[in-house]
């Protein structure tokens, strides 16, 4: 059962060649019928991620990989209402509110009016926040969970050391680890730190005035949202590290004998996680929200219209996150 105007048109934001976000141009393109077990599901809000931006631009990435021939539709974080299910699908009805992270690495066109995916890739909006924060929570919300719970194993006491903290996926994981019941300490700029120590930070390292390895240490994980933008720091963190302690880079890109210093340094480095779909962890997640633990914050939200100005926005270090608001 889906709803009767599948088939007609729908807008959503599209780009044929890799490069700056003017590549981004908005259009009008088929609107999706959910297959078996899907869901229909007219999009109130898209979140942009480091992942749009970065393949917007051909950075190789796994979702890039995963494009087939243009013109494509970025994006993989919607929350909106479903419209219309597929044969099978007994989760969700039509008025049914939800969040999602859809298909990743495979293309899921969130900048768009309607998208279809499988209902499990979905989980019940919070109902305490709006449709612009749900969008702004799944796949930062999903990577901070899935890093801290499945690869950390954080179980209360770990002193935990988060790069970037005040990024969309470093202020989930600052509270998320508090939540979790570790003793957070957090890099990020000076215009950051208050906001960070009301999110649950213990400790704020400015990095830019103090080198971090200089103001703290005996740290249990180091979970790293830097990457390649800043490759030393991944070096560095291997000397704040106690022996047994865990490396665990999020962002993409370790310098070379990264692996081999690690070694000589008695401390693990998990592999490169790629975040994914995940309807029980957004479960979790919309729990903590409801509960009052986890507050995503919306640096700013644009219209779907403007996709390019808003990933022009994001490449300059958004606090928090950034929305399309799609209707």
């Amino acid at each position: 059962m889906s709803d009767q105007n599948v088939g007609s048109a729908m807008r959503a934001v599209v780009f044929t060649d890799f490069g700056d976000p003017e590549v981004l141009v908005p259009t009008t393109v088929p609107r999706p019928e959910p297959l078996p077990t899907e869901v229909l599901v007219r999009v109130h809000a898209a979140g942009i991620n480091p992942l749009d931006l970065r393949t917007r631009a051909g950075f190789p990435t796994p979702a890039r990989a995963a494009l087939g021939t243009g013109p494509h539709i970025l994006g993989w974080d919607v929350s909106g209402t479903v419209v219309g299910i597929g044969p099978g699908e007994f989760l969700y009805a039509p008025g049914d509110e939800v969040f999602g992270l859809l298909w990743l690495p495979r293309p899921a066109g969130a900048y768009a009016q309607y998208v279809t995916a499988p209902s499990r890739q979905f989980a019940r909006k919070p109902a305490s926040i709006d449709h612009d924060h749900a969008a702004a929570l799944p796949l930062a919300g999903l990577t901070a969970l899935q890093s801290l719970t499945d690869i950390a194993q954080l179980d209360g006491g770990e002193r935990v050391l988060i790069h970037a903290a005040g990024g969309g996926v470093g202020h989930l994981a600052v509270q998320m680890a508090k939540h979790l019941g570790a003793h957070v300490i957090a890099t990020a700029t000076a215009g950051k730190h208050d906001w960070l120590r009301a999110l649950g930070a213990d400790e704020v390292i400015d990095y830019r005035a103090t080198p971090f390895e200089e103001a703290t240490g005996n740290i249990d994980v180091v979970l790293d949202l830097v990457g390649i933008a800043q490759p030393d720091t991944a070096t560095r963190s291997l000397t704040v590290l106690k022996p047994g302690g865990l490396f665990l880079g999020v962002a993409p890109g370790r310098p070379a004998g990264f692996t081999e210093a690690a070694a000589a340094a008695g401390v693990h480095v998990a592999p490169e996680p790629l975040v994914e779909p995940d309807g029980h962890g957004l479960q979790k997640i919309a729990r903590l929200v409801e509960a009052g633990a986890l507050a995503v914050h919306l640096d700013k939200v644009f219209p779907l219209d403007a996709a390019a100005d808003a990933h022009t926005y994001a490449e300059t270090g958004a606090r928090g996150k950034t929305v399309l608001r799609v209707i």
